[in-house]
């Protein structure tokens, strides 16, 4: 292959890569083929893919476990790296605390319809998810605040603050990703979330986060989603 040809080879699997990495939003109800209890952390979660209806994890604790204050429940597999965010963070200073943890089917809809009574369904859409289709319904999403401050939605840019540019330079080597970067909305589906993390392990935070990608571009490339089959 001459050289021209094989940058032009690149090029085409870079772009094709891109492609499949960042698929367009469309609104659907796919019901993933992942058990969520096994593998949280290859399931997309977006306008399209939902988890089995009525699905709750099993082994949810209370964050308390983690030592923040509040019986707020998370997925057990997610409470120690989440301790080790806490501590690593009070160690440099900075407080934080958590604001949601999971979310019922039940919850999540009730939320989303709080949203689309204040802003429509397209805007409500783009803003949360819908019941089945939210990351918190897999016990392993936390939103998270500075430990003094209100809710982070409630500042212009949490990631501004201390705490929350703490959190977007570490939560990586702790097993979290920032599922909804800024800038990120035609990959993540919405809009920019600061505060809202992921639990995914930490060797998956590692590298997904170090691709550069937003973290649903990087499963559609390196977990694309499989539907279950009817029974």
């Amino acid at each position: 292959m001459t050289p021209r040809r094989g940058a032009a080879a690149l090029l085409l699997v870079a772009l094709t890569a891109w492609a499949v990495a960042a698929p367009p939003c469309t609104i659907d109800q796919r019901v993933t083929a992942l058990d969520p209890d096994a593998h949280p952390e290859r399931i997309v979660l977006d306008p399209a893919w939902r988890l089995p209806p009525g699905y709750a994890p099993s082994d949810l604790v209370p964050v308390s476990r983690a030592g923040f204050a509040g019986e707020l429940p998370l997925r057990a597999i997610a409470i120690d790296d989440l301790r080790t965010l806490r501590t690593a963070a009070e160690a440099d200073g900075v407080r934080l605390a958590v604001q949601s943890a999971y979310r019922s089917e039940a919850y999540q809809d009730a939320v989303h319809q709080g949203w689309v009574r204040q802003l429509g369904p397209e805007r409500a859409a783009e803003v949360s998810a819908r019941p089945g289709h939210s990351e918190h319904q897999l016990g392993t999403a936390v939103d998270l605040r500075s430990a003094d401050g209100p809710p982070a939605w409630e500042l212009d840019d949490w990631a501004l603050t201390p705490e929350g540019a703490w959190v977007a330079e570490h939560a990586a080597r702790h097993g979290f990703v920032i599922s909804y970067p800024r800038d990120g909305r035609d990959a993540s589906c919405y809009g920019y979330e600061p505060w809202h993390l992921r639990w995914v392990g930490r060797e998956v935070a590692a590298t997904a986060t170090a691709s550069g990608l937003a973290y649903r571009a990087w499963l559609y490339l390196h977990h694309p989603p499989v539907e279950a089959t009817a029974p």
